[in-house]
């Protein structure tokens, strides 16, 4: 790919900086149905429980008490909070690296469909494995779903992100690891990187820094 035209890049978060299992997690809450009902969350698709609470929309509480109405989840508050978690895997030390290192060319964002349980756990990773307090200060900007209530891959969100920073979308590098993420970004004019696994982003953005080849 050729980056002399980027300046600016935003990246996803799970499955392009953190490891991530959705199978873990969803058969981890599961675990705690009465039914064995199975858990409607996955990279492409998710219920309208899940799109609520990403996008802010209920608290914390109220997500909590939706698992156990929706899959009859016999589970107290930290059970939930724990199994609901355990689809956060690592963040390869690599990874953030390269994020120092980009950040020293670029403008760098963070976009992500995320929550609030999940934003303490994932920040709880970060200052555990590497001593930075949290994710954000990677970051020239980090965009939550739940804080600023809009999803991926609508259009809104992109739009957002580039009239708040001044930034000019063919200038721009969006990377994420779900097609209609990227789709949405593209039909806003971004250029895109779609990260199929198993690529990584130290392996993509290897020429992005100025030093490559040198």
């Amino acid at each position: 790919m050729d980056f002399s035209s980027i300046k600016n890049i935003i990246f996803d978060l799970g499955g392009v900086i953190i490891n991530i299992d959705y199978a873990k997690g969803t058969d981890a809450l599961k675990a705690y149905g009465k039914t064995g009902s199975e858990v409607d969350f996955s990279q492409k698709a998710q219920s309208e429980l899940f799109d609520l609470y990403e996008r802010g929309d209920i608290t914390s509480e109220e997500f909590r008490e939706g698992l156990r109405a929706e899959y009859f989840i016999e589970a107290s508050d930290a059970q939930i909070d724990e199994a609901w978690n355990s689809l956060l895997l690592d963040i390869p030390a690599e990874r953030i690296e390269l994020l120092r290192e980009l950040g020293k060319h670029y403008n760098l964002y963070l976009l992500s469909n995320t929550n609030a349980i999940h934003m303490l756990a994932f920040n709880k990773i970060i200052e555990d494995n590497f001593g930075i307090p949290s994710l954000d200060s990677l970051f020239d900007k980090a965009y939550y779903s739940h804080l600023v209530r809009m999803r991926k891959p609508g259009g809104e969100v992109f739009e957002h992100i580039l009239a708040e920073n001044g930034l000019k979308r063919e200038e721009t590098l969006f990377i994420d690891d779900s097609i209609q993420h990227i789709e949405g970004a593209r039909q806003v004019g971004l250029q895109t990187l779609h990260l199929a696994p198993p690529l990584t982003i130290n392996q993509v953005l290897k020429e992005a820094l100025p030093a490559h080849g040198a």
